[in-house]
């Protein structure tokens, strides 16, 4: 029941404890000097389920599992030859897949069982069988300290051999030792077919030494960006980059993917106009959030060229274009809000974009793009973008359209009616019969209530007019055109309890005219909370 808790054992209550205590040491991270001594003396007992060292094979070896790192000579040595060659030719083959760390510790496990290999045949001699190196033994290179493998390997024998040798574990040290080979054999500069097949020791070559290399093939990139092989530090990945561009190479989807969105971002902006639309299409979905805003716009660019053929299905069209819309115009983040179809920007989308794009975008395409996601902008109301956005913004607009809180926009201009929550006018029209001599007169009452628009027309005789509209809060102007006068009839109302409707009425009388010719009566009220005739 101790799990990890194993780990902190004292050595002595772990040589004492119940054999199952070696599937709860699996876990820890690492032993310490004594708990390993302790461990060994658990497996030598023979009490454990591995039973005696003597009588284990490949798989036993394999069971015990990072375990087998705390092994010593003394146990190691117990074990049957075949059974420590055939494990150590299969940590060798791991070890390909493993990282840096990983592989040094697979070189300290092989290089302890070719010691215990030594150990149980003190009289072979360690010269005879390792050097010099040849195809037969070139596994044999794993043994040999660097300066042996300096003296032991020849050129020739490296170059045809080159992937068996990195094969095998071997120190950093050694390493260096291969390289200087490889360049005493090709003197004049590797020829590109060799160039592929270096692996972890093109890593050790140097910005100038890159800029010599003649790299030309996708497939050439393709393999030395292997990371697999190790890492790249960010000079030697912009040099080599550089140098395959500049002879001509196209880069593709797979070496966009390889290359990663952070480098990807470090090209210059000449070496991103060289990428192609397809690769783009092929790379997958890459990051460009650490790009320029130049760079963005590039990449964007290309994107668009390479879906353009979704553009007719606007939800897929957008998932694609999705990571390069921070490089995205106005005009065509607008297309999307209209598109018909609901795209639901996600908010980290929409604060990734241009911000001097985003100032275009109305209210409607912002609650357009955003769709669902909408109430989330309530959430960002304090990033710098969405803050200047807003200021750019009618405070009734977003009250009206968005209706999710956001304060901060234009007030409505001076002398414009308006009152608590109104979103839209009302406007009452009232055409005016003929009068006798022959003079039209309308009348036109326009009152701001909320979300509504209401039109009413009613037949007014020749001599008055009255007109009846509840007008909630607001002010109301009625506009008569009449011959030759101008009437102007002010009425204050006096505010009244709720539920009490209060009524005004102005009658204006209209004298007949000679025809042609018009007067205007305006009636202004202002009427809290009430109805007005």
């Amino acid at each position: 029941s101790l799990g990890v808790l194993a780990c902190d054992l004292e050595p002595g209550t772990i040589a004492a404890s119940d054999p199952k205590i070696l599937e709860e040491l699996k876990l820890c991270p690492a032993l310490t000097g004594a708990q390993q001594d302790a461990l060994n003396a658990l497996l030598l007992s023979g009490a454990t389920a591995q039973g005696d060292p003597s009588s284990w094979d490949l798989q036993t070896l394999r069971d015990l599992g990072p375990l087998v790192l705390a092994l010593n000579q003394t146990t190691l040595s117990l074990v049957a030859e075949a059974a420590r060659e055939d494990f150590r030719r299969s940590i060798a083959v791991a070890s390909l897949r493993q990282g840096h760390p990983q592989r040094d510790k697979f070189l300290l496990l092989s290089r302890a069982l070719a010691a215990a290999a030594a150990s149980s045949q003190p009289r072979q001699k360690r010269s005879e069988p390792l050097c010099p190196v040849t195809a037969s033994n070139i596994e044999d290179v794993s043994y040999l300290s660097p300066e042996d493998l300096d003296l032991c390997l020849s050129s020739e024998v490296l170059i045809e051999n080159l992937e068996d040798v990195l094969d095998q574990p071997m120190p950093s040290e050694s390493y260096w030792v291969l390289k200087k080979k490889v360049d005493e054999r090709f003197p004049l500069g590797i020829p590109e077919e060799h160039l592929r097949r270096l692996g972890r020791l093109s890593r050790l070559y140097t910005e100038q030494e890159i800029s010599q290399w003649l790299v030309t093939c996708p497939e050439t990139l393709l393999a030395l960006l292997n990371p697999s092989e190790g890492e790249w530090s960010d000079s030697q990945m912009q040099q080599l980059l550089s140098r395959y561009l500049a002879l001509g190479g196209s880069l593709t989807g797979s070496h966009l993917q390889i290359i990663g969105d952070r480098r990807l971002c470090q090209l210059q902006e000449e070496q991103i106009q060289q990428i192609p639309a397809g690769a783009i299409e092929t790379a997958g979905q890459l990051n460009i959030s650490e790009c320029s805003q130049a760079k963005k716009e590039q990449l964007y660019g290309k994107a668009r060229e390479a879906f353009a053929s979704l553009a007719s299905t606007p939800g897929l069209y957008y998932c694609r274009l999705q990571p390069y819309l921070g490089g995205a115009p106005a005009e065509d983040l607008k297309d999307l809000a209209n598109a018909g179809v609901a795209i639901n920007m996600d908010l980290d989308t929409f604060l990734t974009l241009n911000p001097e794009e985003l100032q275009k975008l109305s209210v409607t395409d912002v609650k357009h793009l955003l769709g669902k996601n909408l109430p989330e902008l309530k959430k960002a109301e304090q990033e710098p973008l969405v803050v200047s956005w807003v200021q750019r913004q009618s405070q009734r607009e977003l009250d009206c359209v968005l209706d999710i809180g956001l304060k901060g926009g234009r007030p409505e201009p001076t002398g414009t009616a308006s009152t608590a929550g109104p979103c839209s006018p009302v406007t009452a029209t009232t055409p005016v019969p003929t009068t006798p001599a022959g003079v039209t007169s309308v009348i036109t009452v326009t009152t701001p209530v909320p979300s509504s628009s209401v039109t009413v027309t009613t037949p007014v005789p020749s001599s008055s007019v009255t007109v009846t509209t509840p007008v909630p809060s607001s002010s109301v102007t009625v506009t008569t055109p009449v011959p030759s006068s101008s009437v102007t009839v002010t009425t204050p109302v006096p505010t009244t309890p709720a539920g009490v409707t209060s009524m005004v009425t102005a009658t204006t009388p209209v004298p007949s005219s000679p025809a042609g010719v018009t007067s205007v009566i305006t009636v202004t009220t202002p009427v809290p909370s009430s109805s007005v005739t």
